[in-house]
């Protein structure tokens, strides 16, 4: 199976339990959930993506897109992380990229929407559900929230099993300061959940 990617890059994990940690993303095209197309956004499952997703470079196969990811590690470290997101990644991650990229001492982190099921076994997994989308996962090491998002309330989720949960704020422009209040104010009212911030954009870095 050949894979397109949109973009592969080393940078540090800005969100989540690996947060500050390298790793090599691997941002793959495509998604179930919206084309990416700006005029097709009022009627996607999911409206509020801020990623670009579309396009990119297509790899001929498993090892071909592997030996790319561990290029870009620096030679000297052996504690290898790649992190596979998108757009929807579990829309093209299959048992022999999962298989490559061990080989090549990866572990492996995936940022899913959840609706598509692991093809293998993945090291880590963060699930971030869409109102809207129906889960085919139900347990994960991460379960993180966009809100406020109507349809997907953190009460929903009771029952997913998840070692972390975290509340991301709704990026809004006018509207961000206050959903980062309300997602913190959620945050102490149930401290079960974690306020998730995307450090990477204050860092300012990819």
């Amino acid at each position: 199976m050949s894979y397109r990617v949109h973009s592969l890059f080393l940078t540090v994990q800005g969100e989540g339990a690996n947060i500050g940690r390298a790793a090599v993303f691997i941002r793959f095209a495509g998604c179930n959930l919206w084309s990416g197309r700006e005029r097709d956004r009022a009627t996607a499952v999911c409206r509020f993506c801020d990623t670009e997703f579309r396009g990119g470079k297509r790899y001929a196969d498993a090892d071909t897109l592997a030996d790319a990811v561990a290029a870009l590690w620096p030679a000297d470290e052996p504690k290898r992380m790649a992190v596979l997101t998108g757009g929807a990644p579990l829309l093209q991650v299959d048992a022999p990229l999962l298989t490559a990229l061990p080989t090549r001492w990866f572990y492996t982190a995936v940022a899913t929407n959840g609706t598509q099921p692991l093809p293998a076994h993945i090291d880590w997994v963060c699930v971030s559900p869409k109102a809207g989308a129906p889960l085919v996962l139900h347990d994960a090491d991460e379960l993180k929230l966009v809100y406020p998002q109507r349809g997907a309330e953190p009460e929903r989720f009771a029952a997913f099993a998840a070692v972390h949960r975290w509340l991301s704020p709704m990026a809004a422009t006018r509207r961000t300061k206050r959903h980062t209040a309300l997602a913190a104010a959620y945050c102490l009212a149930h401290p079960q959940w974690r306020l998730a911030i995307q450090a990477h954009k204050t860092w300012g870095i990819a």
